[in-house]
């Protein structure tokens, strides 16, 4: 069981670094640059995703202070599914218009 949990940590890693460089930089992963229409929503979805794989699996290997499962599986759901959304949304909302003020 601890690979399924580590491989889900390096997976967490990977979200988080790819939500900081687009957030810093506005770099998308080249599979999704055509369907994402707002940058910032999809690096924070992408950072509350990979924050909560990360502390899921940090709180399986007895890294942080122990808490309730109840408090575990009810946090990491709700950053995961806000990651998700955020993420939906990022793509669902339309461009925006460039205006011009010269």
């Amino acid at each position: 069981m601890a690979w399924v949990v580590g491989t889900g940590l390096l997976l967490g890693l990977l979200l988080i670094t790819m939500g900081t460089a687009t957030l810093r930089t506005g770099w998308i992963v080249p599979t999704a640059r055509r369907h994402v229409t707002r940058p910032p929503l999809h690096g924070l979805g992408n950072l509350l995703m990979g924050a909560s794989l990360v502390l899921q699996s940090l709180l399986y290997f007895g890294a942080l202070p122990s808490v309730s499962w109840e408090a575990r599986f009810y946090g990491g759901n709700a950053l995961l599914l806000g990651g998700m959304l955020l993420l939906l949304v990022s793509q669902l909302l339309p461009l925006r218009s460039s205006r011009d003020h010269a």
